[in-house]
């Protein structure tokens, strides 16, 4: 271990452990087991970042990139996101609401967001208020203070957990339109609060919303100076160019706030198939789903990256973007292999963007991870489940069974509380090797943007 990353390491970590950990994320150059040695010391580097890009599988814990690994790739093969040379795993545990001294250990996404987001634990359902309802600064409003320009995209609605951890401060992820403020009075706006989730968004004021929600922010705010406008009217008023399609994706041009709203609800999934069943399934392939109307997540990470890049070349700062990944979790809950295979497929296109993007501005750090485990298993073609299962062909002509049984049929499937992979390059991503937690990675985030 050299003295000169030491200094920026949260923990000592010896170099044999080092090089264990980042044995899982080989990239195919090193597949015959050659000497890493020079490209591990090569990938450790301190000091600020210009640009951070954090990309984020929802439920994608080891067994879904796994199971998309092989689906995808054959079981030797390997996803863009494997092969980022620093690789650990963090813990995702959320803390009880009305005792935040013992943990829960199977959190949602809400209360995972805010660790990374935050640097604080909270309850299951918070968006990035501590267990006691107090809002607290997020990476993102912290690097907008200090002249990043900052993006935020999804897959999912934009006020789901995972986008809304970085704009919005509320007591409930329920609460993400003004209708819907039932579960968080003290943020209603008409009680004096900043206003719903979608409403705080705009009051952020990021550089880039891209996701779905169109209906929410269709409603009608109920108190303030928008009182009777929508928030989308609100966003305009903001100066945000809203978009709504693939086409007005395609034509956004820097200098202008974007609002992409491409659909009411969440985006439509990729891919299509079997739905996993009590008794299994026959094996099968998966295909394209005919009704997908885009963009895909890829073009969205795509744009940003290259907005961003633009409105950011002549300026002192960079820029800080999440991209998320956020229905392999929602076709995970509902036993749909084909589904999260499809998404997953997506989200590690989406990563492939930034690590292009990283390849020719080195002083970019990306980072792939997760917000907790998921239900899917790979389990024995022999073995009869108790639960759903699927069997699906993979790349390699093989058949791979693969099983739902955290919950009883009929009903969602279940997150799981397993530490989950982390994996990055860039400065600082050497504070990510081991096992650290998901509050860390707040701190590392917030070094590499020398806040």
């Amino acid at each position: 271990m050299t003295s000169s990353w030491r200094p920026t390491r949260r923990m000592a970590v010896s170099a044999v452990a080092l090089l264990a950990a980042l044995g899982a994320a080989a990239a195919p150059t090193f597949a015959s087991n050659g000497d890493r040695t020079g490209a591990v010391r090569s990938a450790i580097e301190g000091g600020k970042a210009r640009n951070v890009i954090l990309l984020i599988g929802d439920g994608m814990g080891d067994s879904e990139i796994t199971i998309a690994r092989n689906y995808t790739q054959g079981a030797a093969g390997r996803l863009a996101l494997d092969t980022l040379p620093l690789t650990g795993a963090y813990t995702t545990y959320s803390v009880n609401k009305n005792n935040p001294k013992l943990p829960d250990y199977v959190t949602d996404s809400a209360a995972s967001g805010t660790g990374w987001a935050t640097g604080h634990k909270t309850y299951n359902g918070a968006i990035s208020v501590t267990p006691d309802g107090k809002p607290v600064p997020t990476i993102l409003e912290i690097a907008k203070k200090a002249g990043f320009r900052t993006g935020d995209v999804t897959t999912a609605e934009l006020g789901d957990a995972t986008p809304a951890v970085l704009a919005a401060h509320v007591a409930d992820r329920s609460c993400q339109g003004p209708a819907g403020m039932a579960n968080c009075p003290v943020q209603d706006k008409a009680n004096g609060g900043p206003g719903s989730i979608s409403k705080q968004q705009v009051q952020t004021g990021a550089d880039f919303y891209l996701g779905g929600g169109k209906a929410r922010w269709a409603q009608t705010i109920k108190a303030g100076p928008f009182k009777g406008k929508t928030v989308v009217d609100q966003a305009k008023a903001a100066g945000y160019n809203v978009v709504t399609d693939t086409s007005g994706l395609a034509s956004a041009r820097p200098g202008q706030k974007l609002l992409g709203l491409f659909a009411d609800g969440n985006m439509p999934q990729e891919w299509t198939g079997p739905a996993a069943k009590v008794g299994g399934t026959d094996p099968a392939k998966c295909a394209p789903n005919a009704s997908f109307s885009g963009p895909h997540l890829s073009d969205m990470a795509g744009k940003a990256i290259g907005l961003l890049d633009a409105q950011t070349k002549k300026s002192k700062r960079g820029f800080f973007l999440q991209i998320e990944g956020a229905s392999i979790d929602k076709r995970d809950h509902a036993a749909d292999p084909c589904g999260q295979i499809g998404e997953t497929a997506q989200f590690d296109k989406a990563v492939k963007a930034a690590l292009d993007y990283a390849r020719t501005h080195r002083d970019t750090l990306v980072v792939v991870s997760a917000d907790h485990g998921h239900t899917s298993q790979i389990i024995p073609i022999e073995a009869k489940s108790p639960g759903q299962s699927a069997t699906l062909v993979t790349a390699d002509g093989a058949p791979m069974q693969i099983n739902y049984a955290t919950n009883t049929v009929g009903q969602s499937q279940e997150h799981t509380g397993t530490q989950v992979r982390i994996a990055a390059q860039g400065p600082q991503a050497a504070n990510l090797v081991g096992v650290t937690d998901q509050t860390d990675l707040f701190r590392t985030l917030r070094r590499a943007l020398g806040q």
